[in-house]
């Protein structure tokens, strides 16, 4: 049993959904995606950070 996939097609569909998607979100969604996921990783971070810190000071 020989099964042939035509990737173009898949392909051809992934890609147009993509940019149908993209042409669609407004830039102002595009930017606070942006500011948003800046804000996540500086708070991410600073909590990882006390964190670290926190665990230094228990262990002593």
């Amino acid at each position: 049993m020989y099964s042939h996939h035509d990737h173009s097609t898949t392909l051809g569909t992934v890609s147009g959904t993509v940019l149908t998607v993209f042409v669609t979100i407004d830039a102002q969604d595009y930017l606070k995606t942006v500011v948003l996921a800046i804000v996540g990783a500086t708070v991410s971070f600073v909590v990882s950070l006390i964190f670290k810190w926190v665990m230094k000071k228990v262990k002593k």
